[in-house]
């Protein structure tokens, strides 16, 4: 991972956090639950996302919500009934992780009125951002807290200008799920420069097996590219799409793009099987499930394996 330190003048304050799709992987669970609230242990996946966001500076926070979820709203808003009623019990552990939700940063929200993609998504956050450069961060990629990754991508940022995406090496397999990005090297180690983006390249034709994983810097000119996109793969508006023009585009224009090749742990939440192992990791870390976890969870497979 590259090793860059953070001297900007102005660091960047705003992360926008896409939250309007349907779920359809998850039904029918997310027939009228978010999938963003499914839990991941004990706290919904999206507030993973919010706190990543929050430790990385990115204290203003602007939620793309869509119908039917008004439940994350509430999720981040306080609780007077629930935590009075808490506090009369003497919990104070349980009236501490409702009160912290509520306090992580200034969350803010704004309705996709319809799913056209994740570049119309982020295109619905034009008004909030203005004109400064500003995080997306993708509920299905929980990043580990250990491993954070977006203050090396704003030190990347500084250093090159542009946009900056993670990068994170897959079996050509499984390039086909995601974008997909052809590389130059720099003179950082771990640091790229991105040539061409496809999106969910045919098996043979990826250009790489390096793909875009849910975390990304951009510069508000790519307001500008998405709002002239022309709706691409499965007729939606593709944030990969827009890359692609700003990687073309000159640096005085807000072009370039570059990317910090990860490599630590990712927890994907985006599938059924991705989700259950996601939650199993992180059961497995939790300083009070661990142990009683791993004992069951052991005893669990070798009774399954006789």
């Amino acid at each position: 991972m590259a090793k860059l330190d953070s001297n900007s003048p102005g660091p960047v304050t705003k992360a926008v956090i896409p939250a309007a799709g349907l779920g359809t992987r998850f039904l029918p669970a997310t027939k009228a639950q978010p999938k963003e609230m499914l839990p991941v242990v004990d706290k919904p996946a999206i507030q993973y996302v919010v706190e990543e966001a929050v430790a990385a500076g990115f204290s203003d926070v602007l939620i793309i919500n869509g119908r039917n979820k008004n439940s994350i709203e509430d999720h981040f808003d306080r609780a007077p009934a629930l935590e009075a009623a808490l506090e009369a019990k003497g919990d104070e552990g349980r009236l501490a992780s409702v009160i912290e939700s509520a306090e992580l940063g200034q969350v803010h929200y704004v309705r996709q009125g319809e799913p056209l993609g994740l570049g119309h998504a982020v295109l619905c956050a034009r008004a909030h951002v203005g004109d400064v450069p500003f995080a997306v961060l993708l509920g299905d990629d929980l990043i580990d807290v250990r491993d954070q990754i977006l203050p090396v991508m704003n030190a990347v940022r500084e250093e090159h200008g542009g946009s900056v995406l993670c990068l994170m090496e897959v079996p050509r397999q499984s390039v086909h799920m995601y974008g997909c990005a052809a590389v130059e090297a720099t003179s950082t180690e771990g640091v790229v420069k991105v040539t061409d983006l496809v999106e969910k390249p045919p098996a043979g034709e990826e250009p790489s097996n390096l793909v875009i994983i849910g975390r990304y810097l951009l510069d508000p000119a790519v307001f500008e590219v998405l709002a002239q996109t022309k709706p691409g793969r499965g007729g939606e508006i593709q944030l990969t799409d827009a890359l692609l023009e700003l990687a073309k585009m000159p640096p005085q224009d807000g072009g370039g793009v570059h990317a910090v090749i990860f490599d630590g742990r990712r927890y994907d939440t985006g599938d059924k099987l991705s989700y259950l192992k996601a939650n199993v990791i992180l059961a497995s870390e939790d300083e009070q499930l661990s142990g009683p976890f791993l004992d069951w969870l052991t005893e669990f497979v070798d009774e399954h394996r006789r």
